[in-house]
């Protein structure tokens, strides 16, 4: 079964921005609460404080689920795999459980850092690879390069963005999505109807949020420093919402709000 589809890291802890010791601490709360799935990357900064705080928990290596991404300034052949090398060593492991590609390469050729991604895989230093922040072309262009599957292509997944061109395309490749940003980074809670839907099943509307993304078959990535929210985020598998409510939500997909746009960043391709 694929790694983001088993039921513990339906829901994972995303750390960014947290660092040093506001991380740690929310770490902490996190693995008290039952996450044991974890996602950083180079580009945040904080491999080094992730994997302190993990390693002090306790908690044993095979029961964790540690995600990295690879910054797209390495990409180069000379770089890559001696970045991979640097996150093992600030996340003191031998070995990722899923490497990504945080964002395709500028110009969108993403052959090279795929095949780069694929040495990685083959040098142990990841059990599983994916992509993150890829279009429905390149999620078919990666499906066709790739001789390793890839276990995820984690994007801005949340209810007040239409993906279904992406949802399609994960279908189609087999190449399945996960989510980040997943409460539209606190815009969800500028529409009522979650809260109305919430208040009849004894939930928040950032649960409410959050369970349609999992009814939507897509692992999500949350990220908080304040505990009754940790655990809150992590307390949305004794519901199910409706047919009814999720298709009243799935009408909020309309709203079109994207967080990260193109611009932004150098990285950033033209959205679906």
């Amino acid at each position: 079964m694929n790694i983001y589809f088993e039921k513990c890291h339906q829901r994972g802890f995303g750390t960014f921005p947290l660092k040093a010791g506001e991380l740690k601490a929310a770490i902490e709360t996190a693995l008290e609460v039952g996450y044991r799935a974890f996602d950083t990357a180079q580009m945040y900064g904080n491999e080094a404080d992730t994997g302190e705080a993990l390693l002090e928990s306790g908690v044993a290596r095979n029961e964790l689920c540690i995600t990295s991404k690879v910054h797209p300034d390495n990409y180069a052949e000379a770089q890559f795999l001696p970045s991979v090398e640097k996150s093992l060593k600030a996340l003191k492991i031998d070995q990722l459980d899923v490497l990504l590609l945080h964002w395709p390469p500028v110009g969108g050729d993403v052959a090279p850092s795929l095949r780069l991604l694929e040495k990685a895989h083959a040098a142990g230093m990841a059990r599983n690879i994916g992509v993150s922040n890829y279009t429905a072309r390149m999620m078919r262009e990666a499906q066709a390069i790739s001789d390793v599957p890839l276990v995820t292509n984690q994007v801005e997944f949340h209810p007040l963005l239409d993906q279904r061109a992406l949802l399609a395309a994960a279908t189609e490749t087999g190449i399945p999505l996960s989510s980040y940003a997943s409460v539209a980074r606190g815009e969800v809670f500028k529409h009522a109807v979650f809260g109305e839907i919430g208040a009849t099943y004894g939930k928040s509307a950032a649960q409410v949020a959050l369970r349609w993304i999992l009814q939507k078959g897509v692992p999500l990535n949350t990220m908080s420093t304040k505990p009754a929210n940790i655990r809150a985020n992590f307390e949305i598998m004794d519901f199910t919402l409706s047919s009814i409510d999720m298709d009243r939500i799935d009408s909020m997909t309309h709203t079109g709000y994207r967080i990260i746009t193109p611009g932004m960043l150098p990285w950033v391709p033209e959205w679906d």
